[in-house]
C-alpha cells in the first residue's frame, strides 16, 4: 500500500506539472481540447444545426451564444488521476493499458455529455449553467475516474501468492480475505 501511495503521488505531481508546461499545452492539450469541441459539435449537429466550433470554442450561429472549453473542462485532469491510480497499482501492463483505454473512453464520453449539456444550459439559464458547471459536473467527472478505477480493480485477476508464503514479494496482496488466509496457512 505504501508503494502504491508513493507512486500515485509522484505520478500525479509529475503529470500535473507536465500538463501545465506551455509546450505541452500548445502541442497536446489545446489540440486535444479543440478535438473535443469538434466532436461535441458533430454530436450536437445530429439534432441541431447551426452550431460551429473554432478551436476550443463552440458557438450557436443563431443566438451567438458560445462556450469555451478551458483547462479543467476537457477531462484531462480526471485522466491524469485515473492514469496515476492505474499505473501505480501492481498489475500487468496489459491490464493497465486495457483499464486506462476503457477509462479514457468512459471519462471522455461523460465529458462530451457534460459539454453538450452545459452548451444548452448556458443558452437557457446562466445561473443553472454556473451551478452545473462549477459543482455538479466537476464532481461527476472526478467520480467517473474513481468508479472506473474501482471497477478496474474488481476486474483484475486474483493475485497468486509466491511460494515463500511470507508475502515479502512486494505488493502481491490485494487486500482480499483469501490473501490473508494464504499468508496464515
Amino acid at each position: 500500500m505504501l508503494r502504491f501511495s508513493i507512486l500515485f503521488i509522484v505520478m500525479l505531481l509529475g503529470l500535473f506539472t507536465l500538463e501545465v508546461l506551455q509546450p505541452v499545452q500548445d502541442a497536446v492539450i489545446l489540440p486535444f481540447t479543440a478535438g473535443i469541441a469538434h466532436v461535441s459539435v458533430f454530436l450536437i449537429e445530429l439534432f441541431d444545426e447551426g452550431v460551429v466550433s473554432a478551436g476550443k470554442v463552440i458557438r450557436d450561429i443563431d443566438s451567438g451564444f458560445a462556450i469555451s472549453i478551458e483547462p479543467g473542462c476537457n477531462g484531462v485532469e480526471a485522466l491524469i488521476i485515473l492514469f496515476a491510480a492505474i499505473f501505480a497499482f501492481p498489475a500487468s501492463l496489459k491490464h493497465k493499458l486495457i483499464g486506462f483505454a476503457i477509462g479514457f473512453v468512459a471519462i471522455q464520453s461523460l465529458n462530451l455529455v457534460r459539454i453538450i449539456s452545459l452548451f444548452y444550459l448556458g443558452q437557457w439559464n446562466m445561473t443553472w449553467f454556473n451551478w452545473f458547471h462549477l459543482y455538479l459536473w466537476q464532481a461527476l467527472i472526478i467520480l467517473d475516474a474513481l468508479v472506473v478505477w474501482l471497477i478496474w480493480l474488481r476486474m483484475l485477476p486474483p493475485v497468486k501468492m509466491g511460494g515463500g508464503g511470507d508475502g515479502s514479494d512486494g505488493e502481491s496482496g490485494s487486500g482480499r480475505d483469501d490473501d490473508i488466509v494464504s499468508a496464515t496457512t
